[in-house]
C-alpha cells in the first residue's frame, strides 16, 4: 500500500530535504518519526529535493507498507507531537500502488520572497534586498520564459538529467506589501537551482544591468555562466505540488 504525506517545514536549520551523511535533513527527521510510530522501518521518497535553507509550505513524499494505517488522523497528531516545531505534517492519504509523487506531479509552484527593507518578522524567511528595482521591466523579462522550454542556462552545472526542458505555467513578480516583493513561478518540473538562478538574473534586469533582450539571449545561449548569480536560499518556498488523482 502506498501513502502520500504532505508536510510543511522551515528549512533554516536543515541541510535540505534529502538524506545526507553527517547532516540534519527534513526527510531523515520524518522517517525517524514514522519508524517509531509505525513500529517498522519506513523510508520516504520526496516530490522535490529542496536545498539547504529552502522552506516548504507544501512538500509531498510517499512511503509504502503492507498493512493499512488504522487511524490516519491519530498518526498525524502523534507525528506532530514528536517532530520539531520546524516541521508540520498536514495530510496523509492512500494512493494507487503505482502512483509516484515525483513523476506523477502535474506541476510545482515556488515563491521567492524579497524583503525591501529590514524587518525582524522575516528573518531567515526572505532575502533582504533594498536596492531600487524596475519591477515592470523584471516582469517583462519574466514573460520571455514562456517562449522557451530548454532552461539549461539556469541549471546547476554537472546536473545528471536527461533533459533541461520545463513547461512554464506562471512567472510573475507581485508587490504583496510595502516591504515584500514576491516572485511566483509554476512549471511542470524544475531543474536544480533553477528558481534561484532565474531570480538572480531577473534582479540584474531590475537593476538595469541586463536588458530584456540580454535576458532572452542568456536562455538561447544555454550557458549557466552567462546567467546571474544564485540568490540566497532563505527566500525560496516550495508552495504547491499538484496531482490528478
Amino acid at each position: 500500500m502506498r501513502y502520500f504525506i504532505e508536510c510543511a517545514y522551515l528549512g533554516t536549520n536543515y541541510a535540505g530535504w534529502q538524506i545526507q551523511p553527517n547532516a540534519l535533513t527534513v526527510q531523515e527527521e520524518i522517517e525517524k518519526a514514522l519508524t517509531i510510530l509505525l513500529k517498522e522501518p519506513t523510508s520516504l521518497m520526496g516530490s522535490s529535493r529542496t536545498d539547504a535553507g529552502v522552506h516548504a509550505y507544501t512538500q509531498v513524499a510517499q512511503f509504502d507498507r503492507e498493512n493499512p494505517i488504522s487511524d490516519i488522523s491519530q498518526l498525524i497528531y502523534r507525528l506532530n507531537k514528536i517532530l520539531s516545531q520546524n516541521i508540520s505534517i498536514k495530510q496523509i492519504y492512500l494512493v494507487p500502488d503505482d502512483f509516484h509523487c515525483r513523476f506523477e506531479a502535474t506541476y510545482r509552484k515556488y515563491e521567492y520572497r524579497i524583503l525591501r527593507r529590514k524587518s525582524p518578522f522575516y528573518q531567515n524567511m526572505a532575502y533582504q534586498f533594498e536596492m531600487p528595482l524596475d519591477v515592470p521591466k523584471m516582469n517583462e523579462a519574466a514573460q520571455i520564459l514562456f517562449k522557451y522550454e530548454d532552461f539549461e542556462c539556469f541549471s546547476k552545472l554537472h546536473t545528471d538529467v536527461k533533459t533541461f526542458n520545463c513547461t512554464m505555467m506562471e512567472a510573475e513578480w507581485i508587490q504583496e506589501s510595502e516591504d515584500l516583493l514576491v516572485f511566483h513561478i509554476k512549471a511542470n518540473r524544475f531543474l536544480r537551482g533553477m528558481v534561484r538562478a532565474i531570480v538572480g538574473t531577473l534582479l540584474e534586469v531590475g537593476l538595469g544591468k541586463l536588458s530584456v533582450e540580454g535576458f532572452e539571449k542568456i536562455i538561447t545561449d544555454k550557458n549557466r555562466q552567462n546567467a546571474g548569480r544564485s540568490v540566497p536560499a532563505q527566500g525560496l518556498f516550495l508552495m504547491e505540488v499538484n496531482y490528478e488523482l
